[in-house]
């Protein structure tokens, strides 16, 4: 909301809240006589007119008053009590008059203002009309500080979600320049290495996943089934250079492909999996993905059958890995989308091997 609709809001509640209240206080007021003085209900419609040419009055002024109270709103706390004291007994001054002389013609009375005292003019300005503008102006600094306050609490929720959007977006971004750096340095050596076919086939491959994951906005989450579609084209990029070396097993539960999780979950994993796996063994290895549904959750493990690490270690290598742009852009992406309601976990695989197993809420579209 900006400011100017803020205002706009402002002065449609002031204009109701004066409609509304000064009509209400004029309402009361014929009820009050009804009650109390039984020989006013002959004189209920002029006693009814009078007081709305009252209350249509306060308007009137306490409508100047607002003006004077915007002037002097910046300048100090003190200037604006002295300026609402001193504001609220003019208003009075003027209104109490006119209520005075007014008040009388239900009853074929008036006041001669030839002859019109001190007191028969400003008769009640202290137990009436000075107290009522200057509640007037207690409830109009209380409902301007409240509209205030509920502003700033606005600005306050939309610059956090501004924040939390723009987190996920950095978050989303670092994968592509991580991952591009690893495979324009692959790209380079099968250049160097005159592997001219294999260089264009993994550069056709990595336009085809780089336009495939721009398909989607980084704050999107997709299907577990999209996401292995994007995986796949990572995997065909990367068997470019590990050729047969590089192997995958597939295990996903038909619930668990409808499941949403977000985007570009899987390809660090997978990529820390051949960093720390595949790379290292002359003989490549394996990589194995299985998801399924755990009562309200969705767990998925994606597990290597690299060397892992000696179980008194599994600590320090879950915070070693954590390290690493892409494991702790998951874990940060992971705690941005569900707060605590989310568990990656590193632990070793049987017989061998290391097991990355992600647990989210299980949603579907």
């Amino acid at each position: 909301m900006s400011t100017s609709s803020f205002a706009i809001i402002r002065r449609g509640q002031f204009w109701i809240f004066q409609l509304v209240g000064w009509s209400v206080w004029a309402l009361l007021l014929v009820l009050l006589n009804l009650i109390f003085v039984p020989p006013a209900l002959e004189y209920i419609f002029p006693l009814a007119l009078v007081y709305s040419l009252n209350a249509a009055v306060a308007v009137l002024l306490t409508s100047g008053l607002r003006q004077l109270y915007k002037l002097v709103w910046e300048k100090g706390f003190v200037v604006r009590f002295l300026v609402t004291w001193f504001g609220a007994f003019a208003a009075a001054l003027l209104w109490q008059p006119f209520q005075n002389y007014v008040g009388l013609l239900p009853f074929g009375e008036t006041i001669d203002l030839s002859t019109a005292t001190a007191e028969d003019l400003f008769d009640n300005l202290f137990i009436s009309s000075y107290p009522l503008v200057l509640f007037w102006s207690a409830l109009y600094f209380i409902i301007k500080y409240y509209q205030l306050f509920q502003f700033e609490k606005e600005k306050g929720l939309r610059s956090e979600a501004l924040a939390h959007q723009a987190q996920l977006l950095m978050l989303r971004y670092q994968l592509n320049p991580h991952f591009l750096f690893n495979t324009l340095n692959a790209i380079s050596t099968l250049v160097l290495a005159k592997s001219t076919e294999k260089a264009n086939e993994m550069l056709i491959k990595l336009s085809k996943f780089l336009r495939y994951s721009l398909d989607h906005s980084p704050l999107d989450r997709v299907s577990l089934a999209h996401e292995l579609e994007t995986s796949r084209l990572y995997l065909d990029i990367e068997k470019v250079r590990f050729d047969e070396r590089l192997r995958l097993q597939l295990n996903i539960d038909k619930q668990a492909e409808r499941a949403l999780v977000p985007t570009m979950l899987l390809q660090p994993i997978i990529e820390n999996s051949i960093k720390h796996a595949i790379s290292k063994a002359e003989d490549g290895g394996s990589i194995a993905i299985s998801a399924r549904k755990v009562g309200g959750l969705l767990k998925i493990e994606i597990t290597d059958d690299g060397p892992g690490v000696p179980n008194d270690e599994i600590v320090e290598k879950d915070l070693e890995l954590a390290k690493g742009v892409g494991i702790s852009n998951i874990r940060n992406r992971l705690e941005e989308i569900y707060g605590e309601n989310y568990e990656l976990v590193f632990s070793n695989a049987e017989p061998n091997g290391l097991t990355v197993t992600v647990l989210i809420p299980y949603d579907t579209h």
